[in-house]
């Protein structure tokens, strides 16, 4: 292959990329709209509607971190899933960082190096 040839084409997929890249494009201005006050009753609707957002994996751990009130490990958790031993840990960490940024499970640092979580 040549190497003017070569060039072209890593020039048409870097312009192709920068195309479709989403920091180039131009936000979309919108709207606000007014937002209508939820009756008392809501309330406990709008915690079902996390758990309805919820990926089963996610869904899976936040039960056993709600089934252990004390608190449990990431490698608790993924061998209450029935993980190996190996990857139990590396398991559960994806779906409880969401959880975390979700509000729903509480992590707390026991050590320097040990941390529980627990359901809030």
């Amino acid at each position: 292959m040549k190497i003017s040839h070569k060039r072209k084409v890593q020039f048409k997929l870097n312009k192709r990329v920068k195309a479709t890249s989403p920091a180039r494009q131009r936000p979309v201005k919108t709207q606000p709209v007014a937002a209508e006050k939820p009756a008392p009753a809501a309330a406990p609707a709008a915690a079902a509607s996390v758990s309805v957002s919820l990926t089963p994996k996610q869904q899976q751990v936040l039960d056993i971190v709600q089934a252990n009130p004390e608190g449990i490990n990431p490698k608790g958790i993924g061998l209450a899933a029935g993980q190996e031993d190996s990857k139990a840990a590396s398991w559960a960490t994806g779906a409880l960082k969401k959880l975390t940024e979700e509000g729903v499970v509480e992590r707390v640092q026991v050590a320097s190096n040990k941390v529980i979580y627990k359901a809030c």
